[in-house]
């Protein structure tokens, strides 16, 4: 019955085949939102690899830098780097924004870090670290910016003179680094015109501008165009500490939120992606629905097409298994030809897309069994049709 099944697929190859390809790209299109998703996960793990940290300290009552807003003073970390346990500890800056490239818009993270110390990008794929205080940059390849270009970041432009790969955010857009100073300038301060016209109401207050204090209201002033802020202190612990336990004293004494690595990877993982997943999971449900509809309706035409066939099968005494079976190989063969489709499909396209894809083998494996039930479930409904066929067909007109 085998070669009966394929004998029937070559009378009809050109259906089966076009059919198995439109199979296929709903496959592929399936492969890739499961690696979408995957890419989102493998993002945020190498958000934090990349950081270097062990311990996150945030602000109190935060979900950290990454899911959640925080702002905590600049001066924390030398308090944080004497407690017991603690190896070194650094502040970080990170600001999501646009920058020009060219003529299109980027999308970025801007990560101010200070050099040699956790959160400076750990390799180069081209030209140096950060080795000045101002107005140097090292971006991500994906920005699409060279060596030796400049970015304008706010009120200042920065010249490229790194080049590193797979620094990305939670949302997969690439980093920018700058030194600390220049990203918090970014962040933190306000633009010439909202500076003159917070100095002139700091002016006009009678409570800020005594005439018997000199000095009041210049000081005053001159703290509205620095900041004391940052998002973050990494911490990484001596080797052989636990990070939890050094964690606890820094939320118990200092006041602030601490963070481990496995913490911060629950938060970006089951907080700040979970509803993608979810928006994913029904996505990959409903393809599933929709390819179990198309085997189950070609099938079901070319048993159709076919009933006088059956008809002579069973009169000369053929069992309904044969016939079942021979109705199951074909849809099984039709399910084989779309994933091969789908899974050549996904690793062509994959690339082009503006977020990372990762297609793991153990994917595709799940995908293929998933396929092969998927088709053998929708065969029952020809089956079905198939075994009531009257063996008197092939004899009537």
């Amino acid at each position: 019955m085998i070669s009966l099944a394929g004998r029937d697929i070559l009378h009809s190859w050109g259906k089966f085949v076009f059919t198995g390809v439109g199979l296929g790209l709903l496959i592929g299109a399936t492969l890739t939102m499961a690696g979408v998703y995957r890419g989102m996960v493998d993002d945020a793990k190498v958000l934090l690899g990349n950081s270097g940290a062990d311990i996150w300290v945030v602000q109190k009552d935060t979900l950290g830098p990454y899911a959640e807003p925080s702002s905590i003073r600049d001066d924390a970390y030398r308090a944080i780097r004497g407690m017991p346990g603690v190896a070194r500890a650094a502040n970080v800056t990170y600001l999501n924004m646009q920058v020009q490239q060219g003529e299109r818009d980027v999308r970025v993270m801007v990560v101010g870090f200070e050099p040699g110390e956790p959160g400076e990008p750990p390799y180069l794929v081209a030209g140096r670290q950060i080795t000045r205080s101002h107005y140097e940059a090292v971006a991500d390849v994906r920005t699409g910016f060279q060596l030796g270009e400049r970015i304008r970041i706010r009120r200042h432009d920065y010249a490229v003179v790194g080049l590193t790969r797979r620094m990305v955010s939670s949302g997969g857009d690439p980093m920018v680094f700058l030194s600390l100073k220049d990203a918090q300038e970014a962040q933190f301060l306000k633009d010439n015109d909202a500076i003159v016209n917070e100095r002139a109401r700091t002016a006009a207050n009678p409570a800020l501008n005594r005439p018997g204090v000199p000095g009041l209201l210049e000081a005053i002033q001159a703290s509205q165009t620095t900041s004391r802020s940052v998002n973050a202190v990494l911490v990484q612990v001596r080797q052989g500490q636990d990070a939890e336990a050094v964690a606890e004293p820094i939320r118990r004494w200092k006041h602030l939120e601490a963070y481990t690595r496995a913490q911060m990877e629950e938060i970006l993982v089951a907080k700040l992606i979970a509803t993608s997943a979810k928006q994913i999971s029904m996505f990959l449900a409903i393809l599933a629905v929709v390819s179990a509809a198309i085997v189950a309706f070609i099938i079901y035409t070319m048993t159709l097409g076919k009933i006088r066939e059956i008809a002579v099968l069973k009169l000369i005494g053929t069992r309904s298994r044969t016939i079942a079976g021979m109705i199951l190989q074909q849809a099984l063969g039709l399910g084989f030809i779309g994933f091969v489709v789908g899974k050549v499909s996904a690793a062509l396209w994959a690339p082009f897309f503006p977020k990372y894809v990762l297609l793991e083998p153990g994917d595709a494996a799940r995908g293929f069994v998933a396929v092969m039930i998927i088709c053998a479930v929708a065969s029952t409904l020809a089956i079905r049709a198939a075994l009531r066929v009257d063996p008197a067909t092939a004899i009537g007109g």
